[in-house]
């Protein structure tokens, strides 16, 4: 079904060790506006859409959010890269240190294990939608506020091309919510989805 181009969408290519911002940035790996959330919800959600328009957005959109963790886990591995215990403990990094070693772990930015929980999938198309244009503004604020916190460009770069992709994504599920609403007024459907 998918094609695997085996390279990054956005290069990283970090030569500053920095675990204090991998701690930060971990978020969008496993936090609750992360990567991991966007892809699952989307690849949950397309299977309840009622154009073909919809489903492929939330398919393509899906699959690009497993690429943007890709991007992240690959940030956050370079800024842990050659750490000793010292750097650690002086990014206040200990407790996952204690959990994962220097692994990449979905987590937010204090600790907490990614869950599942929070991912929405209700099965009404304009419900899933409206979820979904949250959530692209959440982590492009989250983008923005990390890049609030870093002054180095080998970080901010792909941090900025990761912005600038949820604001594409928003504007596809803009449009996707407009054909869902065109299909349900073609169909006299005010709410749900029609049987038959």
């Amino acid at each position: 079904m998918w094609v695997y181009e085996k390279k990054l969408q956005c290069p990283v290519n970090i030569t500053r060790p920095d675990p204090a911002i991998a701690k930060l940035i971990i978020t969008q790996y496993g936090g609750p506006d992360g990567e991991l959330g966007a892809s699952l919800r989307y690849l949950s959600q397309r299977f309840n859409m009622v154009t073909k328009e919809a489903i492929a957005t939330l398919n393509d959109v899906g699959t690009e959010e497993l690429a943007h963790m890709e991007i992240v886990g690959s940030m956050v591995r370079q800024l842990c890269r050659d750490v000793d215990v010292s750097d650690i403990k002086m990014a206040g990094f200990e407790a996952g240190y204690v959990e994962h070693g220097l692994g990449v772990y979905p987590q937010n930015a204090i600790g907490v294990a990614f869950d599942a929980g929070g991912i929405q999938s209700k099965g009404d198309p304009i419900a899933d939608i409206y979820e979904n244009l949250a959530a692209e503004q959440k982590a492009r604020v989250t983008y923005e506020y990390l890049l609030d916190m870093i002054d180095n460009e080998e970080v901010a770069k792909p941090l900025r091309f990761l912005r600038e992709r949820e604001i594409v994504h928003f504007q596809r599920f803009g449009e996707s919510l407009n054909y869902v609403r065109e299909w349900q007024m073609n169909k006299h459907i005010f709410y749900g989805i029609a049987k038959g």
